[in-house]
């Protein structure tokens, strides 16, 4: 597939050369992205093709790329915030809108995708990848399917569940489990989800908290189940057959990072550029493919073929995503999740 799409893009090159370079205000955009969250052929094709410089600098979380841009200090021409962190971005006027003249592209994205309720009508935005959040299990141990956020207080499964080190994604599954909005700022459910994760981990449950370490482990049959997104759990079942991955039947987080341009970018020309060249077909089945998450661009879905389209872990149907929710900015009410992170977390 990598050696098809390269070959499809060496074409879609040179016929792009015939008629010469994109024009470009400027001769470079610096790119604030995740780690690993980009094919690093696809920055060399867009410098051939446009004569545009990528300086590409990496970020690890929403709040370190929030701080890095509310500070100043460095310009950034395109970034990748995730939903929420959009929403934030837009209250407090960090985003410029995007000219959708200069994103012919745009369209290739899926419908229910255009216009999120984050970034109603993808004013500030444009969707690059997306995914959820589940649950990643040994079926050697659990001995079948699980469908239930329960399993991860089974003490059944003592030492043996993995959790995210990160108070959205592990709160927020546990109010999912109890019947409450994911981005509740009720204080009596949010203490009664603190304590359901406090029990798990008393109980003896929980193994540990974690990130990238959780699908290493349990690819190493060192844990039964983890709380993981949805790539990672491609990832990890395509390196271990016993691995299987699902959505729990009380519902979850169904994520998007997306393309924006800062307020303080210095080559808006060229920021629109790049964005409108991640969302050519080939370019975004090239990054999906590389990195593993689904891709909105329902073009560059017909390239990826079956393999992708018919794996419900990479492309969920409608069921799934119908009890599936956006994370929403919850900054009002911050102190109150950082401190019982902090109780849950401690010791």
């Amino acid at each position: 597939m990598r050696k098809y799409l390269s070959l499809l893009l060496a074409l879609c090159l040179c016929a792009l050369s015939l008629f010469g370079c994109a024009p470009a205000s400027e001769n470079s955009i610096t790119v604030y992205n995740w780690e690993d969250y980009i094919n690093p052929e696809v920055i060399d094709l867009f410098e051939e093709e446009t004569g545009i410089q990528v300086n590409y600098v990496r970020f690890t979380t929403n709040e370190e790329m929030y701080i890095k841009l509310e500070k100043g200090g460095a310009s950034y021409d395109v970034a990748f915030p995730s939903d929420y962190m959009i929403e934030r971005m837009i209250q407090n006027d960090m985003l410029l809108p995007l000219d959708h003249e200069k994103l012919p592209n745009f369209t290739n994205n899926a419908q229910w995708l255009q216009d999120p309720d984050y970034d109603p009508d993808s004013l500030y935005s444009v969707p690059y990848m997306w995914g959820t959040v589940g649950i990643l299990y040994n079926t050697t141990v659990t001995g079948g399917e699980i469908d239930s956020w329960g399993a991860m207080w089974d003490e059944k499964y003592k030492k043996n569940v993995l959790m995210m080190d990160s108070v959205r994604d592990s709160l927020g599954v546990t109010l999912c489990y109890l019947g409450y909005d994911l981005n509740t700022r009720d204080e009596a459910q949010l203490e009664e989800a603190k304590q359901k994760l406090i029990e798990q981990k008393e109980s003896g449950v929980l193994l540990a908290y974690g990130v990238d370490e959780i699908k290493d482990k349990l690819v190493g049959g060192e844990a039964a189940l983890g709380l993981v997104w949805s790539g990672d759990a491609l990832t990890s079942m395509a390196l271990n057959e016993d691995l299987a991955y699902c959505v729990p039947k009380e519902g979850s987080n169904v994520w998007v990072d997306g393309m924006v341009i800062p307020a303080t970018a210095k080559n808006v020309e060229g920021a629109h550029l790049f964005i409108d060249f991640m969302m050519r077909p080939e370019i975004a089945a090239m990054n999906s493919e590389y990195i593993g998450y689904s891709t909105p661009n329902e073009a560059a879905l017909e390239i990826l073929g079956p393999e992708y389209t018919e794996d419900p872990t990479f492309n969920p149907p409608q069921d799934v995503l119908d009890r599936c929710t956006f994370f929403h900015d919850v900054s009002d009410a911050a102190k109150m999740y950082n401190d019982i992170w902090i109780e849950i977390t401690a010791n």
